[in-house]
C-alpha cells in the first residue's frame, strides 16, 4: 500500500489528519496530486455535528460542485428528519398524525422503513418511537436530577415501534397512540451519509469519504491505496492515538458510546443512549463499533450493540456484510468482544 488516509474514529468525535474547524464551511486542498485526482476536503455544520467529505476530483471546480450538491442533499435531509425543529418533516407527522395514515416523502419514509426493520430484528432493544423518553433524560441531563418514577412511565406509555405503522403502497405513516415523538437520532446520520455518498458517485465522484460524528461511508480507496485506513479511538480517552485500525472501501462504519454524551447523577455515570426497554440510559462503560455495507444499517446497529452487548452479536452476524466490536471497561480493564467478521486490526 503506496498511500493511506488516516482517520481517528471514536464515538461521536471524528478526526481527519487535523481538527474539525469551528466554521461552518471550510474548504482545503493537498497541494500534491495523486496520479490524475487531486484530494480536496469540505466541511459543513449539519445536524448538530460536523459533516466532513473527502474526495478525489480532477479539479477544484469538479470538487467544488460536487461537494455543494451532497451539503445540499445533508441539509435537504436535516430538514427532513430533525427532532428539534418544529418545521421538519418529521415533527410535523408526530404533531400532526391522531391514529390516521399522513403521507410522507420517500426520503422519510425510506428510513423510518429501514428503522422498524432493525426494530423487529432486535425485538424493540431499537426503536425510533423512544422520542418522549429521549426529551425526558435531555431535560433530567441539564438539570442534573433522575426522572421520577410517574415522569418515566409516562414516557414509557408512549414508546412502542408496534404503534408506528407503515404503509409501503401508498407511503404512508400512522402513529397509532396520540403523544408519540419519533427520534432518528441512531440512525439518521448514517442515513444521510449514504446519500451523500450517493450524491457524489452520480456526480462521478466515486472515491469519496464522509464522515458525521461517529459515522463515516466511504466509496472507492483513495488512487493507489487498498482502503481508507480508519483508526478506533481508546474508550477512556478518544483523543488518544488509536491503537487499532482497519481499512475500508464501499463500506460504512459507526461507533456508539457515550465517551463524550453523558451524564453523573448521585456518583452514576448514565449514557445518552437510552434503551428503549426500560426507559434508562444505559450505565456502564460502553462503546460499540459496527461495520456494515452502507451507513443506514451501522449506525443503527452500533446503538442497538450498545443496548443489548453481547446478546446482539448474534444479530450482527446474521445481516449481511456486518460485524461487530464491543468495548466494555470492566473491573477497571478493557474487555473487548469481536464478531466472527470483524476485521483484525
Amino acid at each position: 500500500m503506496s498511500r493511506f488516509c488516516y482517520i481517528k474514529f471514536a464515538s461521536a468525535v471524528l478526526l481527519l489528519l487535523a481538527a474539525f474547524s469551528t466554521c461552518p464551511a471550510k474548504e482545503e486542498e493537498r497541494s500534491r496530486p495523486t496520479g490524475q485526482l487531486k484530494r480536496f476536503t469540505f466541511v459543513e455544520a449539519h445536524m448538530g455535528t460536523h459533516f466532513k467529505i473527502i474526495l478525489y476530483a480532477k479539479d477544484r471546480a469538479t470538487a467544488e460542485q460536487a461537494a455543494k450538491a451532497a451539503f445540499a442533499r445533508i441539509a435537504q435531509l436535516d430538514g427532513i428528519m430533525s427532532h428539534y425543529r418544529l418545521t421538519s418533516e418529521l415533527m410535523q407527522l408526530c404533531l400532526k398524525s391522531d391514529d390516521k395514515p399522513v403521507k410522507v416523502s420517500s426520503d422519510l419514509f425510506a428510513v423510518l422503513w429501514q428503522a422498524q426493520k432493525m426494530a423487529e430484528q432486535s425485538n424493540g432493544a431499537f426503536d425510533v418511537t423512544i422520542g418522549p423518553v429521549v426529551r425526558l433524560w435531555r431535560r433530567c441531563r441539564l438539570k442534573n436530577k433522575l426522572p421520577t418514577p410517574q415522569e418515566l412511565a409516562q414516557a414509557r406509555s408512549l414508546v412502542g415501534f408496534r404503534n408506528l405503522v407503515l404503509d409501503p403502497k401508498h407511503q404512508t405513516v400512522q402513529l397509532k397512540q396520540p403523544g408519540m415523538r419519533l427520534d432518528l437520532g441512531g440512525i439518521g446520520k448514517g442515513f444521510a451519509a449514504d446519500k451523500a455518498i450517493e450524491t457524489l458517485a452520480r456526480l462521478g465522484v466515486d472515491r469519496a469519504l464522509v464522515s458525521a460524528g461517529g459515522d463515516i461511508v466511504v466509496s472507492k480507496p483513495p488512487p493507489d491505496s487498498d482502503g481508507w485506513r480508519i483508526g478506533i479511538a481508546p474508550l477512556e480517552d478518544p483523543d488518544a492515538r488509536p491503537e487499532r485500525f482497519i481499512f475500508l472501501a464501499d463500506a460504512a462504519i459507526a461507533t456508539s458510546g457515550d465517551a463524550e454524551r453523558y451524564v453523573e447523577i448521585d456518583g452514576i455515570r448514565y449514557s445518552h443512549i437510552v434503551d428503549p426497554r426500560t426507559g434508562l440510559g444505559l450505565v456502564g462503560r460502553i462503546s460499540a463499533t459496527v461495520i456494515a455495507p452502507d451507513g443506514t444499517t451501522a449506525d443503527a446497529l452500533a446503538t442497538t450493540l450498545n443496548i443489548l452487548g453481547e446478546k446482539g452479536l448474534p444479530l450482527i452476524e446474521k445481516t449481511p456484510g456486518a460485524s461487530g466490536l464491543i468495548h466494555r471497561k470492566v473491573d477497571n480493564k478493557d474487555v473487548l468482544i469481536k464478531s466472527k467478521r470483524f476485521p483484525d486490526h
